[in-house]
């Protein structure tokens, strides 16, 4: 019976924010309280339990997402973004455009949410294809993959962030084990999936040149790739430093609490505020208008995530994820495997990539344990999973669609195609991961 009730909470969830459209914040916490209820957990449990999931997932992630969110629109802002792809576009040249577009996505996508990265680059895309005088779609699509690929598998994005913290995995290993799955499905989701698309017309109603910076108001192209790195730089350089003064307990101790995420971000924030702000010329008051204009695009993403972790507290605390761990684990599948079909079946229903990795995360929990699969790379397989299929109920679909000028046919053949290779690939690269490291 419990088993039943966890799935009518998921189908409620669905039809909730893919047919009622009501907010996803709100979904989940109503429906978070229709499952305690019919789970039947004591009515003074419920407001304890809510605040316990909502605070245990959010107390580890609110620092890094929000200052997350202010170095991605400060490199926006500073034209970081724009100096790296122009050096690159100048560098790779016609022949190797689509490597070019690649490689900026990857960069830049490390500190820029999905959104904000679409937003800042498609100018460029629209710029580089009309100098060029090439397709928008052979020219765009491949930096979208760059960009989509880092949102769902890497952190500090906020969904493998909140999935780190769900699996307590580790934040280094993730990143390191999602850039190696992370740049095949690149490269072949991207440039190679483009070739197939060079003959691809579109008619864009939306015509955009990039409004660039003069190249005196650009940072150098040194300072705005170490800049966009810096998070990467800082908690690698410390682990790094750790095991090479293992035996130096002073050491150890110092770089230790340098490499914890929200202390990295917190170094990171304070040196960028200055090389990409102060010694380019913003006045502080500009920078903080720049970080309050971030924190609220990710409020609403912040309380979406905290709700699924109320749902997710509701289960553990009902006992329904033991019953459905006994369940699941009566699969033949792979954990890895079930994990990524889950969170692509909940991909296909709910549309967003984040709500449909946070709600897969809350079912397959109790596939962890002692002899459970590797959670850094249960991360992996969850993301890879909610990249699935984008279609007609995920709102980046429409986005592309609609700049790109495509019907529905061509929108279906590009990027839900190129979205399906993501995933799959990425899957395949879990997997393969997953034998490597026994």
């Amino acid at each position: 019976m419990a088993i039943l009730i966890l799935f009518a909470c998921i189908i409620t969830l669905v039809l909730l924010i893919a047919w009622a459209r009501v907010n996803t914040f709100l979904a989940f916490l109503l429906v978070s309280v229709m499952a305690a209820l019919l789970l039947g957990m004591p009515l003074s449990h419920i407001p304890q339990a809510v605040n316990k999931g909502l605070g245990d997932t959010l107390g580890s992630l609110a620092v890094i997402i929000v200052l997350g969110a202010m170095l991605g629109k400060l490199v926006a802002h500073s034209g970081a973004a724009q100096k790296i792809a122009t050096v690159l576009k100048n560098t790779f040249g016609y022949k190797y455009v689509t490597w070019a577009m690649s490689l900026t996505g990857f960069i830049v996508g490390i500190p820029l949410f999905y959104n904000v990265g679409f937003v800042l680059l498609i100018p460029i895309i629209f710029s580089v294809a009309y100098s060029y005088k090439l397709p928008l779609v052979y020219v765009g699509l491949p930096m979208l993959a760059s960009l989509s690929v880092m949102h769902g598998f890497v952190p500090p994005h906020p969904s493998p962030m909140a999935l780190v913290s769900q699996f307590h995995a580790d934040l280094a290993k993730t990143f390191v084990y999602g850039i190696i799955v992370a740049i095949p499905a690149i490269i072949i989701a991207g440039p190679i999936f483009a070739n197939t698309l060079k003959s691809m017309k579109s008619n864009p109603t939306i015509i955009l040149q990039a409004d660039q910076l003069t190249d005196e108001e650009l940072p150098g192209i040194g300072n705005s790739i170490i800049s966009s790195l810096l998070p990467v730089l800082i908690i690698g350089g410390a682990t790094l430093l750790a095991r090479i003064f293992s035996d130096n307990v002073g050491v150890k101790t110092i770089v230790g609490f340098i490499s914890e995420p929200a202390i990295a971000m917190i170094l990171t924030i304070c040196i960028a505020t200055y090389t990409l702000g102060i010694w380019t010329g913003k006045r502080i008051a500009t920078i903080m208008g720049i970080y309050a204009e971030a924190v609220k695009d990710v409020a609403m993403i912040l309380l979406i995530i905290g709700s699924a972790g109320v749902l997710k507290q509701i289960f553990v605390e009902t006992g329904v994820s033991t019953q459905m761990a006994s369940i699941l684990q009566q699969f033949s599948l792979p954990p890895l495997l079930l994990a990524w079909l889950i969170t692509a079946i909940l991909r296909l229903s709910l549309g967003s990539a984040t709500i449909a990795g946070l709600t897969a995360a809350g079912i397959v929990y109790p596939l962890m344990g002692p002899n459970g699969p590797e959670p850094n790379l249960m991360v992996l397989a969850v993301g890879a999973g909610s990249l699935f299929c984008s279609h007609v109920n995920d709102t980046s679909f429409w986005l592309f669609k609609e700049y790109f000028g495509l019907s529905m046919k061509q929108t279906f053949l590009s990027w839900s195609l190129m979205e399906t290779l993501v995933s799959v690939i990425g899957l395949i690269g879990v997997l393969i991961l997953s034998a490597v490291l026994g």
